[in-house]
């Protein structure tokens, strides 16, 4: 791709928007950003884009930046439907994303993960298995750390780990990851999808460019991803509902067993573990050490297993990562305990079917705090989870009232105003034998940043209620 002298437009000023702009100028093209929200909001990096000579445009979206550019990258946050970005298509001005530009320079081999939930946690998990196996790894992408950005460093790596959502799927033309996991696809983003197919589709856009020599890692079990990976002619391995004959996973209660074929021991460690003696095309992993054994982990564990295996990474360093991996901030995580009352944070749970996930994880009487942003969920689909195991439902935020309408008749139902109010009325409630549970079902944009300040508001509550 050709960028000196173009007129490029970066829409959307995040740390995604930076680090384009920034890449876009040294390869020489003429760079402006559009940003609605203003620019002493921004700071330090809108000075020093400007100092590079990049110009920006705060406040609004000028229709006539976007016509006269010669590309448009979008941020994800973005939607298309806006009038501008609407004008520039009719124009037919290329609408790329920061994954597609980036990819387009990269020659090193990627996996990318996408999926409605587990994402974060199985591009993590991949990238520690795979620095377990002697590699030199970049994790990045919808993750945190824009896939952009490594174009920019000196050191190279072996392999490019990245977290691709649906927003960023959106805007691929050839992006092409020599190793795609599809986790799962169930109801989210239908505020901005027109319905659940069309979400679907997007999210299997990441194997749309994989030729014969790629592979997909897929979940077996999901009808949509079924349906959605049968026309691919890629390798395929199944990491849950394997059928018989399909290369893929085997999920016990204790161990994890994959069938090839794989190349073990094509990728030593730094101890220079041996291959497994005997076992070309299976490998057996335990999951004895995994502390918390909810299904939704065990897939995540059993895709990114795969992954590394299919890759040509060793099953001594698959066993290693997974045996030292304490999970993530905000996903199911014990923040405290109080007269042997355990408080999660699944702040991370923005969807439906996390929530029924992060349910089906615990069995003690759980109350549950749920509510923010609508993304057009359907809570009813919550009944016969919270009918069985939620004793009380603590609801906050702008989709209270729908959840309430929902769920309310279900089990005893309180609506707060603040996250301390919701910590206190658990407190209220709670007994022996008892978990609270942080699980929203909703964006978090309505009173928070986003997810993490959520989470840490919740851990913040809790810790400040503890008798000191």
């Amino acid at each position: 791709m050709e960028l000196s002298n173009k007129k490029a437009l970066v829409v959307g000023f995040g740390r995604t928007g930076f680090e384009t702009a920034r890449f876009l100028k040294d390869h020489g093209a003429s760079v402006t950003i559009s940003e609605l929200a203003d620019n002493n909001d921004l700071g330090e990096r809108a000075r020093q884009l400007q100092d590079m000579g990049v110009h920006m445009e705060f406040g609004d979206h000028v229709l006539e930046t976007f016509t006269r550019a010669d590309l448009i990258i979008v941020s994800p946050g973005v939607p298309h439907t806006i009038p501008p970005i609407r004008a520039a298509k009719k124009k037919g001005i290329p609408l790329l994303g920061e994954i597609e530009l980036a990819s387009c320079f990269i020659t090193e081999p990627i996996i990318a993960v996408t999926g409605t939930n587990g994402k974060t946690t199985t591009t993590e998990l991949i990238g520690a298995m795979m620095k377990q196996s002697g590699k030199k790894v970049f994790v990045g992408g919808n993750i945190g750390t824009p896939l952009v950005s490594y174009l920019t460093r000196q050191d190279k790596v072996d392999c490019l780990v990245v977290e691709v959502s649906s927003f960023q799927l959106d805007t691929v033309a050839s992006f092409k990851p020599s190793i795609s996991v599809l986790l799962n696809i169930s109801d989210d983003h239908l505020d901005r999808y027109p319905d659940f197919a069309a979400y679907a589709r997007a999210k299997a856009r990441l194997l749309k460019y994989q030729t014969a020599g790629d592979t997909a890692v897929l979940n077996g079990d999901d009808p949509w991803i079924r349906k959605l990976s049968a026309p691919c002619k890629i390798r395929k391995l199944f990491f849950s509902g394997r059928r018989k004959m399909e290369p893929g996973a085997d999920i016990g209660p204790d161990t994890i067993v994959c069938h090839g074929p794989f190349s073990y021991g094509q990728i030593h460690t730094q101890t220079d573990d041996p291959p497994v003696p005997g076992h070309e095309n299976q490998a057996e992993i335990s999951l004895k050490r995994v502390p918390l054994k909810c299904r939704h982990e065990i897939e995540n564990i059993s895709a990114a297993s795969l992954a590394v295996l299919a890759f040509g990474g060793n099953v001594n360093a698959v066993q290693r990562a997974i045996d030292g991996f304490k999970g993530l901030p905000h996903r199911m995580e014990r923040v405290a305990t109080q007269h042997g009352i355990p408080f999660y944070n699944d702040s991370k749970a923005t969807n439906v079917d996390a929530v029924l996930r992060a349910i089906a994880c615990l069995d003690a009487p759980i109350h549950l705090i749920m509510g923010g942003r609508d993304k057009g969920g359907r809570f009813d689909l919550l009944k016969t989870a919270v009918q069985q195991k939620v004793k009380s439902l603590i609801l906050l935020g702008e989709a209270a009232k729908k959840i309430d309408a929902a769920l309310g008749g279900c089990t005893r139902t309180r609506i707060v105003a603040t996250m301390q109010e919701a910590v206190a009325a658990a407190r209220d409630t709670v007994s022996a034998g008892d978990v609270v549970l942080l699980s929203p079902a909703c964006a978090s944009f309505d009173m928070y940043k986003d997810y993490k300040e959520r989470g840490e508001a919740f851990r913040k509550a809790v810790c400040e209620g503890m008798p000191s």
